[in-house]
């Protein structure tokens, strides 16, 4: 047998114990008696944490901010060297929450943001007078002289305070601004487009833009409120109309195809209505705009629109007809082929009869439309022709017997040289037929005329008789 061997088990030496670094731990080394409360349990047992304590640069900006709340009337000069001192105060602000949005990261204090709020309010929130934009858009309207835009003599304080407005928006990021900025203060900036004064409405007009792309949540709700605003002002002459459909142009702009129900309901809704004003002159520009931009992203949508502009078509009002046939030649700009054989009879019917108009604008401008080469071009490739030249031959003809313009009248021989270029046999055939109809209206109304006169002398010879 071999020898034994002797096994030896080796027992490795006790590990050292690692020292704790659990909160707990670093709790108990800090605070050796054991006596200590977390912050959960604290709150828990109602015992309020006291309110953060904002740093020294902080705090003199608080008090700078809070010091700006004060409105001056600007009645007198007695004050005139406070409202320096509060305009460069106002600058000293601004400065300090430009630089906020330069810091990594950047933002701005909760604290500090309440107070630029509070001061924001104060200083922009006001009660608007009464819009006097009536009696302009009246005088403009009748070629009177309109009385001048009504500036405010606290501008220079309110454009400091628009500036501010506008940096704060930058400067925060969107939590914060949907922290601070709530719906009643998004109501009081959409109020102050009432401002008669041009200058407010133009810095508004960014400041809100900008808070509509920040705010995400808040969107279809200032998309509400601008479109009861709108709504409002079918009725009732307010300022900033103009401003604010600016605004809806940006926002169509970025509409998605197709579009939602809720975006053709502010279409047929709100945009359309709004050209029964009798100030539409003041925003038809940025109206058309928002209208086109519907029909460029869904076609279909031209019928309805030009259904409600010649609903709404006014009687007497030859400035606001002229605008409207500029927007009709804008929308068959952006139509196709199929489309204007589709709707040339209801557009040509009715520039038709602008043509004859008494208003030597409105006939002049009727007639111009035939300048349009791409009004011409579909007008005459497709099979619209047959619809479209009789009321204008009954116009041209008409215009040329017994419009009282000389200036009418030549622009009507240059269009009948025109159309008789383009579609001679048509023209023929429809002054034919023209001619026809009149022959028989006139023999209808000699027919008319001998009975009336039978009538009368059948009347008198009762008369003679019975005496």
């Amino acid at each position: 047998m071999g020898a034994e061997v002797e096994v030896v088990a080796t027992v490795p030496p006790p590990r050292k114990k690692r020292t704790s670094t659990t909160l707990l731990h670093l709790l108990q080394l800090d605070n050796p008696d054991g006596v200590f409360v977390f912050a959960a349990a604290a709150a828990a047992a109602g015992n309020k944490l006291p309110p953060p304590e904002p740093e020294p640069e902080a705090e003199s900006l608080i008090d700078k901010i809070a010091s700006c709340c004060r409105v001056f009337t600007f009645a007198d000069d007695d004050d005139a060297a406070e409202r320096d001192a509060k305009l460069e105060r106002l600058e000293e602000v601004l400065a300090a929450v430009r630089s906020s949005g330069k810091n990594q990261p950047p933002g701005l204090d909760h604290l500090v943001m309440v107070a630029l709020v509070k001061m924001l309010a104060a200083n922009l929130f006001r009660t608007m007078p009464p819009p006097a934009c009536c009696l302009s858009v009246l005088a403009e309207a009748a070629d009177e002289e309109a009385p001048s835009a009504s500036l405010l003599p606290s501008w220079p304080h309110l454009q400091a305070v628009y500036d501010v407005l506008l940096a704060v928006i930058a400067a925060a990021d969107a939590k914060a601004l949907r922290n601070h900025v709530d719906r009643p203060f998004l109501t009081s900036l959409l109020a102050l487009f009432a401002s008669e004064d041009p200058r407010e409405r133009d810095r508004l007009k960014t400041a809100y833009h900008q808070l509509y792309a920040k705010l995400t949540p808040e969107r279809a709700f200032m998309r509400r409120s601008m479109s009861a605003a709108l709504l409002a002002s079918v009725h009732e002459c307010g300022g900033g109309v103009a401003e604010l459909l600016e605004i809806c142009g940006s926002i169509i702009n970025g509409f998605a195809v197709p579009l939602k129900e809720e975006h053709r309901g502010f279409l047929l809704r709100v945009l359309l209505p709004l050209h029964r004003a009798r100030w539409l002159h003041a925003y038809h520009r940025q109206l058309v705009y928002c209208v086109l931009q519907f029909v460029h992203k869904e076609p279909g949508l031209a019928g309805a629109v030009v259904e409600g502009i010649l609903r709404r078509w006014p009687v007497t009002n030859c400035q606001k007809e002229v605008l409207l046939i500029d927007e009709l030649e804008e929308i068959v700009d952006a139509l196709d082929q199929r489309q204007f054989d589709a709707l040339a009879a209801p557009i040509c019917s009715r520039i038709a009869r602008c043509a004859t108009s008494c208003s030597s604008q409105v006939a002049e401008r009727a007639l111009y439309v035939w300048n349009n080469e791409r009004f011409l071009e579909m007008a005459s490739a497709g099979g619209a022709m047959g619809r479209i030249l009789p009321p204008f031959v009954a116009s041209v003809e008409d215009n040329l017997e017994r419009h009282w313009s000389k200036c009418v009248q030549q622009v009507t021989a240059s269009v009948k040289a025109l159309l008789l270029q383009v579609a001679p046999d048509l023209y023929d055939r429809c002054a034919a037929d023209l001619a026809a109809s009149r022959d028989e209206a006139d023999a209808r109304a000699a027919a008319r005329d001998a009975r009336w006169r039978r009538l009368e002398a059948a009347a008198d010879a009762n008369g003679l008789s019975g005496s």
